[in-house]
């Protein structure tokens, strides 16, 4: 594990994001890290394609939101 230099701004919109994550500012940083090399990597894939291939590669059932009339 090494130290990794951020600009301030960037680290205070990691804070941020913890709120709402419910992860530590390493988690988040590293949760963010990890999707960018995954989208750079697969730059074909969505966010969303490639988030829902991360759960389901960690077993994680997402069912999907039917909208329903009403």
């Amino acid at each position: 594990m090494g130290i990794v230099s951020i600009d301030d701004d960037l680290h205070e919109q990691l804070r941020k994001a913890t709120k709402v994550s419910c992860r530590s500012i390493n988690a988040q940083a590293a949760y963010w890290i990890k999707i960018g090399m995954l989208c750079e990597a697969n730059p074909a894939l969505s966010f969303t394609e490639i988030l829902a291939r991360e759960m389901s590669a960690a077993g994680v059932a997402t069912p999907s939101l039917v909208a329903t009339a009403a």
